[in-house]
């Protein structure tokens, strides 16, 4: 029974290792041309960005104007409170960008991450999108694809280089959220794979 024991906690000390490898260090460069950029929500505050979801624009904006992604899709809706939904910041903040109305398409409905790319899922069937990447921050991303190939779209990340997390003091915080975040979904695919 010992030794069952020691492996079990063995298993579980490689599994906490590499997961935090991967959350820690996921993510492409965005440098293969795909239909769309997939832009996770975060907070609007008034109908202006956060710092979190003003660095996400901006990477999606870089995309596009690299001629990486044909289509940006802003995610996110809004709370009872709110004025504007995230998507509809996002795609206001990238047309001051430059980028044509034609080229943004909205998913205002959603909540949560989860959310977020089950209802852009729609979307990209509705628009024939057939490739995209997901843009976030970097230890949002690995959580986030997990989620999406669970759901049949096959997307790659790509973190944004404006992070709002810049210092380790920011860093730190968020890498272990989502690293538990991160192990909690993989954990619940295992006992209960849908």
């Amino acid at each position: 029974m010992k030794r069952i024991i020691q492996l079990l906690i063995m298993i579980a000390v490689v599994f906490a290792a590499v997961s935090a490898w991967q959350v820690w260090t996921y993510g492409v460069e965005g440098e293969k041309k795909v239909d769309a950029a997939i832009v996770l929500g975060a907070a609007q505050w008034g109908g202006k960005p956060s710092p979190v979801f003003e660095g996400r624009i901006r990477e999606a904006v870089d995309l596009y104007e690299e001629g990486q992604v044909d289509y940006l899709i802003f995610t996110g809706g809004k709370s009872e409170k709110a004025e504007f939904s995230e998507a509809e910041v996002g795609k206001g903040r990238a047309m001051e960008a430059g980028v044509p109305e034609e080229d943004i398409l909205l998913e205002e409905s959603s909540l949560e991450t989860k959310e977020n790319l089950s209802e852009s899922k729609k979307i990209l069937k509705e628009k024939s999108i057939a490739s995209f990447y997901l843009v976030s921050d970097r230890f949002h991303l690995k959580r986030a694809t997990a989620m999406a190939k669970d759901m049949g779209i096959d997307a790659e990340g790509v973190p944004t280089e404006y992070s709002a997390y810049q210092s380790l003091e920011t860093k730190l915080p968020f890498f272990f959220e989502e690293w538990l975040h991160y192990m909690w979904y993989e954990v619940g695919s295992w006992v209960n794979p849908e």
